[in-house]
């Protein structure tokens, strides 16, 4: 978790370089369909098997339309409008979302200390919403956290299908529907095949997207939802490493605070004892 959490904090600035040589949601679909033809290689020369029978290929269907087409598209288009830093901690708040769902539908009790982390957080996403950024750059940035929630969900259900595959095919489906939505609002691509955005594509893809969601699907069928997902309030803390690393972007003073208070629920969750099942 601490690579896959390093990789997706490294891609809020992949995306913010990318941008500048392509538009939105085509740059969202290349990220997409060659990350699925990676996958989707590597399952061939393997030999590993194709997903068989109607649920393995709705379910993925159903991956493809909230984990890539819908979070990927949000994702970009709140990079586009906010700094890198609050961008990566609106679109990571899925340590915060996930644990009722969990409960709800994996029988992952929530305990009192969590509850309190999850009141902290929420009000914390508030302050970075309004001052860092705000408008529709805040709320498509919570908008690909909740369709990353519910591909984590999702994920779960895909225990007896193969997770390259799988992973592969939701991509490239998920990829496709973006490239379809790009040519409707974006007319033809047109992209600037810089070095900087051929390296920022290929970050993103093979890195961030092949390889960490693969390593993410194995870590969701093995260990409880809400003790997983708190491992990635790291992305944020390494999202706005990277921002300031790299593109100098100083969170303001409230933005910082609302951080503060996101990453602290988050300390809290991932600090609470392991939920009990319920019998």
């Amino acid at each position: 978790m601490l690579w896959v959490t390093a990789a997706w904090g490294g891609c809020f600035v992949a995306i913010h370089w990318g941008l500048r040589d392509a538009p939105v949601l085509w740059f969202a679909a290349l990220r997409a369909l060659v990350a699925g033809v990676a996958l989707v290689a590597v399952a061939t020369v393997q030999r590993r098997p194709r997903p068989a029978g109607g649920r393995s290929w709705w379910l993925i269907g159903l991956l493809a339309v909230t984990n890539a087409s819908i979070a990927f598209a949000a994702m970009f288009a709140g990079v586009d409008g906010l700094a890198t830093g609050t961008a990566a901690v609106l679109a990571n708040a899925q340590p915060l979302l996930i644990l009722l769902p969990a409960w709800w539908l994996y029988d992952e009790r929530v305990t009192a200390r969590t509850t309190v982390g999850l009141v902290v957080g929420f009000a914390g996403l508030g302050v970075v919403a309004v001052p860092g950024g705000g408008g529709s750059g805040a709320w498509l940035s919570m908008l690909a956290a909740v369709a990353i929630t519910a591909g984590t969900l999702l994920s779960r259900r895909l225990a007896g299908t193969d997770l390259v595959q799988a992973a592969g095919w939701h991509f490239l489906i998920g990829g496709a529907i973006l490239a379809a939505v790009a040519g409707a609002v974006e007319g033809l691509p047109r992209i600037d095949w810089t070095p900087r955005f051929v390296l920022s594509l290929a970050f993103l893809a093979l890195v961030g997207t092949a390889l960490a969601f693969w390593a993410w699907f194995t870590e969701t069928l093995r260990c409880p939802l809400g003790q997983l997902a708190a491992w990635t309030f790291l992305t944020p803390v390494f999202g706005i490493f990277f921002g300031v690393l790299l593109t100098s972007e100083y969170p303001g003073r409230w933005a910082a605070a609302g951080m503060v208070l996101v990453l602290a629920s988050m300390w809290t969750v991932v600090r609470s004892p392991a939920p009990a099942a319920s019998t």
